[in-house]
């Protein structure tokens, strides 16, 4: 993943992409899109149309990425329980991305820690550290990757 592009690359993906939350499958798909950038693991971003949007609110929650623009995140909860930011996306107050990344526009990305379990097909996912990126670690992916501790000016 060092030769990762960056920019990011999108790319689309054809994997089975699952994440579970309370014993829940919130999202499970075959048609998410895949960002690579150095030195990150993978992110799947994953369309709305195959994700629970019923158990997702819209937090207060805003961050800004260089390259795909502002961000909203979202929140799940369920009867039982309830995680904060657990997913985000590049539509914020109805605005599209910036046009380099709009095939991502009415799609979620998640963070794996903040979720029971993430997959690609039938792996389960290692979340990338730290609580900033939201990387998918599989095996396929070879770190070093940034988000453990000193690595924020790599």
């Amino acid at each position: 993943m060092w030769d990762y592009p960056r920019p990011p690359r999108i790319e689309e993906s054809h994997r089975r992409i699952r994440v579970i939350f309370d014993g829940i499958v919130i999202a499970d798909s075959t048609r998410a899109k895949r960002i690579l950038e150095t030195s990150h693991p993978p992110v799947y971003y994953i369309p709305c149309e195959d994700i629970r949007m019923d158990m997702m609110t819209e937090s207060s929650h805003r961050s800004f990425c260089e390259w795909k623009g502002a961000a909203s995140y979202y929140s799940i909860r369920t009867q039982s329980r309830a995680v904060k930011d657990a997913a985000w996306c590049y539509q914020f107050l109805n605005l599209a991305p910036d046009p380099a990344y709009a095939t991502i526009k009415d799609h979620l990305a998640f963070y794996p820690s903040r979720v029971d379990a993430c997959f690609v097909d039938e792996e389960k996912v290692e979340a990338q550290a730290g609580d900033f990126y939201g990387g998918w670690i599989t095996k396929e992916i070879v770190g070093p990757f940034k988000g453990e501790s000193g690595t924020w000016g790599w």
